[in-house]
């Protein structure tokens, strides 16, 4: 594990040095409209009165890779769904970069990794990614059901590619969503999110 993070740090993949967040806790999401893996267009207004997940993705990065290859993703994103909420898994990888995928390529992924999100939608020109200000994938974005951000950062405390970790780790993301349910305080509503750099 030790060898792992030491190449992906000296690689440049590894993003947790200080930054700005583009959006601050309470701001109105701001919409957009993207393909979906369905070829359709997806628009975040098309769900009102939901919460909402956007999760930032890149199928060749070590760190989504921890979350999927142990199917603690998948377990969460059905968990999540079946309570009403929405999912959407977010690529802004450019063309050419790292975990660009056309819609055939998504269709794929999603169904050798069993991705059970509501949506993987396609961000290529990199504007949603943008102007939520994602900075790795996996960087987590809560909305709550007045369309408020609610939570953005990390999906959890250990700052690692291990999937042994997981477990040991608090889920910021579960937690913030069964507030959100539950019409509690969510305790933690920022946090900094860490993975490999968003391949704009």
């Amino acid at each position: 594990m030790t060898s792992l993070l030491t190449k992906i740090i000296l690689t440049g993949a590894l993003i947790w040095a200080p930054f700005s967040f583009a959006l601050n806790i309470g701001d109105q999401a701001p919409n957009f409209t993207l393909v979906s893996h369905q070829d359709k267009k997806i628009s975040l207004q098309d769900f009102k009165n939901k919460v909402i997940v956007l999760e930032w993705f890149n199928k060749g990065c070590p760190f989504v890779k921890k979350f999927y290859e142990s199917s603690s993703m998948q377990k969460w994103q059905t968990e999540l769904t079946k309570k009403g909420i929405i999912w959407l898994t977010i690529s802004s990888s450019a063309k050419g970069k790292q975990g660009h995928e056309t819609i055939s390529e998504v269709n794929k992924t999603r169904k050798r990794w069993q991705i059970n999100s509501t949506y993987n939608l396609l961000d290529h020109e990199g504007k949603v990614g943008q102007q939520y200000g994602a900075k790795t994938t996996p960087h987590i974005f809560v909305i709550d059901q007045k369309n408020q951000l609610a939570y953005q950062g990390a999906i959890d405390s250990i700052l690692s590619a291990d999937a042994e970790d997981i477990p040991k780790a608090m889920n910021y993301l579960t937690a913030a969503t069964a507030a959100l349910l539950n019409k509690t305080e969510i305790k933690i509503k920022k946090t900094k999110p860490y993975g490999c750099s968003v391949k704009y």
